[in-house]
């Protein structure tokens, strides 16, 4: 299903885009070394439930997760990229953290990614990393207009990855979002410009592009969902949901601060 949504519905997913942005912001700021994920996912769930919002994970079950998922925020640790079930673990200095968060509010959700290194350590790879896919996030939301094709999006964001060095993994990528978490159309993380669904305004899509250091393989953790770089090596993730309008691509999952 591929939902459309009309410009007076769009302020609705711009209170949704604000709420999962906030909530992100927040947990980023709370979390410091010695910080446990269990220690994040119960923030999450008071900031969620305090801005009036449902989380899109708790009952998640897809078809490739051992569900449900029963917590309200992804945390993926170091080689941990996707769907990191939050566990007793204890943030070191260092350490390489991606949050991700869908919340609903008033019938449409809303869909993020963070990654950021935790205490006062600077790994460069790390660094790098999280660089690499804020640019390729970035460049695909360059390249999201009405008119354009979804193919013209995946290759901005391949192309950007690539050229960092990172190989690209197409088994996940962004997807569309609207009054569900995820919805067709499926944006792979690389493609071909020209190719693909039409984009249209009112449209909205959750584009993510993630990388592993020296691989594009994952491993699942024994939990049934955590997915791991098959190599050990670390990995970043970095994601938003946007809106296609009539002047391009509007981004919906910014913090209030850095909204007009």
């Amino acid at each position: 299903m591929i939902e459309i949504f009309t410009p007076a519905e769009l302020p609705r997913a711009r209170a949704a885009g604000r709420v999962v942005a906030d909530v992100l912001a927040e947990l980023r700021r709370r979390t410091t070394v010695g910080t446990t994920l269990l220690e994040i996912d119960a923030w999450a769930k008071e900031l969620i439930l305090g801005a009036g919002g449902v989380s899109c994970y708790v009952d998640y079950a897809p078809s490739f997760g051992r569900g449900p998922f029963g917590h309200y925020v992804c945390t993926s640790v170091n080689d941990a990229v996707l769907h990191g079930l939050p566990n007793g673990y204890v943030l070191a200095d260092g350490d390489l953290l991606t949050l991700d968060l869908a919340v609903l509010t008033d019938g449409i959700a809303a869909d993020s990614a963070i990654s950021f290194i935790v205490g006062e350590a600077r790994p460069t790879e790390s660094v790098a990393m999280v660089v690499a896919t804020e640019r390729a996030l970035a460049a695909g939301i360059a390249a999201a207009r009405p008119g354009a094709h979804l193919g013209d999006v995946s290759h901005a964001i391949g192309s950007s990855l690539s050229a960092a060095g990172y190989r690209v993994n197409t088994e996940f990528g962004g997807h569309g979002i609207g009054s569900t978490m995820h919805q067709d159309p499926h944006v792979p993380n690389t493609g071909r410009p020209g190719r693909g669904y039409r984009l249209r305004e009112g449209l909205l899509l959750a584009l993510e592009p993630w990388v592993m250091l020296d691989t594009a393989s994952l491993v699942v953790d024994p939990d049934g969902w955590t997915l791991r770089s098959a190599t050990g090596g670390r990995s970043a993730h970095s994601e938003h949901t946007i809106a296609i309008t009539a002047d391009g691509a509007e981004i919906l999952t910014l913090p209030s601060t850095q909204h007009p």
